[in-house]
């Protein structure tokens, strides 16, 4: 683990991982250190992972103002980052809440982008829905024997007006979260509750209003190419929300990864890991 501090004094954390070029990798939840992300399924392989904690996440201080949370605050801690890696310019892969991060990034520092890969990104930032066609997507699995008890979970989580009431849910709603719902999903899932700092989750988007057509703007403008990688089952975003997401960008690929829910590189690392290693390797 290393570290850095960023503009206001917080001491931050990150690590890295694999050999090749460097992949900074932004990791969401919001509020889960960056040790869900794993390998990416063997993404190491090809890449050098940069992983950050999230400030108050993981090994990385929790700030003396919780508001400094706030996705767009945490722009200038990834832009610290990269100051500190002395990287003139940077390849960002941003998952979940990390894509919405990672959009509001490139929104404000296109010069400093290669390429930008979201993965099943949150799209609260740049305000579109996340979640169209959501009961199809749920309706399609209820053959699988945790559906009902899942299905339940689900409302709840949903219906709660903050992480700490959806916590007593998440366990049993998370099946609907991966493709699979096997061993490695199951302490995957399990891992969440250790790694995740609910306070960071709390103001993750509190007080967060996005300027729609200022920011839809600037990636509209955005000169780098884009991969739009979503899971074929997954519930936030799902894919028809994903492909309507793709319209933000000028130069898009839109990937829908077959079978996968919210972690991809868990459902199939080989389809993830050639999908995005191709991509990369095309911008380099």
């Amino acid at each position: 683990m290393e570290f850095f501090t960023s503009y206001d004094g917080t001491a931050l954390a990150f690590r890295t991982l694999g050999d090749g070029p460097p992949l900074l990798c932004l990791p969401g939840g919001p509020g889960r250190a960056a040790a869900y992300l794993g390998d990416l399924g063997g993404l190491s392989a090809h890449r050098t992972l940069i992983l950050p904690d999230t400030r108050g996440t993981g090994a990385s201080a929790m700030p003396a103002d919780l508001a400094t949370c706030r996705v767009d605050r945490l722009v200038a801690d990834v832009e610290a980052l990269r100051r500190h890696l002395g990287l003139d310019r940077v390849d960002l892969l941003g998952h979940s809440a990390g894509g919405s991060l990672a959009m509001l990034y490139a929104a404000a520092h296109p010069d400093r982008l290669d390429s930008l890969t979201l993965v099943t990104p949150s799209l609260a930032a740049v305000g579109l829905p996340s979640d169209s066609g959501v009961e199809a997507v749920i309706a399609a699995r209820a053959a699988e024997p945790w559906h009902t008890e899942a299905v339940t979970a689900h409302r709840h989580v949903t219906a709660a007006k903050t992480f700490a009431e959806a916590a007593p849910y998440r366990f049993a709603f998370e099946p609907l979260m991966y493709g699979r719902w096997d061993e490695a999903a199951r302490a995957h899932a399990a891992a969440d509750p250790a790694q995740r700092a609910l306070p960071v989750s709390e103001h993750y988007y509190r007080g967060y209003t996005p300027d729609t057509r200022e920011l839809r703007g600037r990636l509209g403008a955005l000169p780098c190419p884009v991969l739009l990688l979503a899971g074929e089952v997954d519930l936030w975003p799902t894919a028809e929300s994903a492909a309507g997401a793709a319209a933000l960008f000028p130069e898009v690929t839109l990937a829908v990864q077959p079978g996968a829910g919210h972690y991809p590189w868990l459902d199939d690392p080989q389809a993830f890991t050639a999908r995005v290693e191709g991509f990369l390797s095309r911008v380099g």
